[in-house]
């Protein structure tokens, strides 16, 4: 169903030889960094770690007429497992469920341990999806990974580029999943503004241009370019294209993500959908500065924990190093039952699956944005999200809006006493500033469910600021 053929994928299925493409000499003239390149960017444990004495050695087991005694993988004929299959809605609004069956060949695979860097025909096919999502050829000197969930590939990019001590750019609010391994680490987190469109390159140029003389420029930026958590944001294409321009400048590698980038596929905007970062730096004189982190969490399951990294080898190998001596793998078999849903799709159909997803989660903005204004309108200001599944809003805790106030105490105390749960925004701050903003999502809840809770916290909000009034 994967409509690739010699590395070039066409929407309609039909072949074209990569001979006859237009954009064949663009590809031939793309330049990527060298291996040596990313020496300085790796921490010392990623430098000190040495490659698995038995994984590193699986790819010789499949050479032909080579008997192995290598690895201790345990007989298939012991495991109980003899079929899979499964039922899946159809993303083209067919009525009746699709069942999926794996082959005797793929379960056996999934029964196994496998590769660390992913299930082969799983990891075939995302670099056929970065292909038709990012433009990103397999043959450009990138490779990509599958990791276990959300948190997993972030933190070993994080372990594997950072050293203790370490100055980091964060784009701030940050999603609150990171701070941790950044707080480990005793990072100087940098915090870089961001606004209603994304991150501003001229605080990032600012950061930088104005960097101490003598103390270690930071190697590596952290941002989340689509629907961001917390705040929603989307950054433009101006923004993004100064970004990659300052990395180059200053020599610091992107990791796009959240710790992946799940509202890639999840944006509803009006406009266009901007490219990526690792789409735009085929416009950089070399490619190689942008980690890209993808998550099928939000899009097909958060339970199945797969989620997948793009970019520069060496960066990817060490990412890898980590895995194998960690979780040695991904569980394979959710690897290959994801693979079998996403190959009966093809990639127009994947395509397809995640802008009915998108609908959905715009029709909910929508839902909550309208009890916003019913019930928040003079309590709160909001920029309207076009990605993701959040609000971030600005509480008007007094008269005078010039005035700050802190959401801390209102949300934490005052709110779950009143029966609702949000957030407040000073869990998605790097140095954990009093901030007067919360965020609340809109995922989950039904339209009745949403109008009483956002009633609810504009009623939290009153008594808030009348309570600072007769202070």
């Amino acid at each position: 169903m994967s409509n690739k053929v010699n590395g070039q994928i066409r929407s309609d299925g039909i072949q074209q030889d990569s001979t006859q493409n237009p954009q064949a000499d663009k590809q031939e003239s793309i330049k990527s960094l060298p291996a040596e390149y990313y020496t300085r960017f790796l921490s010392d444990v990623a430098k000190s770690r040495k490659p698995s004495a038995i994984r590193s050695l699986f790819p010789l087991e499949n050479t032909p007429g080579l008997l192995s005694l290598l690895a201790g993988k345990p007989n298939p004929t012991t495991f109980p497992f003899t079929s899979l299959s499964f039922t899946a809605r159809s993303p083209v609004g067919e009525d009746s469920d699709v069942r999926l069956k794996l082959d005797d060949s793929v379960l056996a695979l999934g029964l196994q341990y496998g590769a660390t860097s992913g299930f082969e025909p799983l990891v075939d096919w995302i670099y056929g999806l970065q292909e038709f999502s990012h433009g990103r050829k397999r043959s450009e000197g990138w490779r990509l990974s599958i990791g276990s969930g959300s948190q997993d590939l972030i933190y070993k990019a994080v372990t594997a580029l950072v050293n203790p001590g370490d100055s980091i750019l964060v784009e701030s609010p940050v999603y609150a999943g990171v701070l941790p391994m950044f707080h480990n680490l005793k990072c100087e987190q940098i915090e870089v503004e961001t606004d209603a469109h994304g991150i501003s390159s001229s605080s990032l140029r600012s950061i930088l241009e104005n960097w101490p003389a003598g103390k270690p420029k930071p190697r590596v930026l952290y941002t989340v370019p689509y629907g961001c958590n917390p705040t929603g944001m989307t950054a433009t294409l101006e923004r993004r294209k100064a970004v990659l321009s300052l990395a180059r400048e200053h020599d610091f590698i992107i990791l796009e993500g959240e710790p992946y980038d799940p509202y890639y596929y999840l944006y509803y905007g009006k406009a266009p959908r901007y490219p990526s970062y690792f789409s735009l730096e085929l416009e950089e004189p070399e490619t190689g500065r942008v980690l890209r982190f993808d998550s099928l969490s939000k899009i097909l399951s958060a339970g199945i924990r797969i989620g997948f990294a793009s970019g520069p080898k060496s960066l990817l190998l060490a990412i890898d190093g980590h895995t194998a001596t960690s979780n040695l793998q991904t569980p394979s078999l959710t690897q290959a039952i994801v693979w079998k849903l996403l190959d009966s799709w093809g990639y127009e159909g994947f395509k397809k699956h995640t802008e009915n997803v998108s609908e959905f989660y715009r029709t909910r903005r929508d839902v909550f944005e309208r009890a916003m204004q019913k019930h928040l309108s003079g309590l709160a200001e909001w920029t309207i999200p076009e990605a993701g599944m959040f609000f971030w809003f600005k509480l008007l805790l007094g008269d005078d809006p010039s005035v700050e106030g802190d959401s801390q105490a209102v949300i934490r105390d005052k709110a779950v006493e009143r029966g609702v749960l949000a957030l407040p925004g000073t869990v998605f701050l790097p140095n954990g500033r009093k901030t007067p903003y919360v965020r609340a999502s809109f995922s989950l809840l039904d339209d009745a469910e949403v109008e009483e809770a956002v009633n609810r916290l504009g009623k939290v909000i009153q008594d808030a600021r009348a309570l600072k009034l007769r202070d």
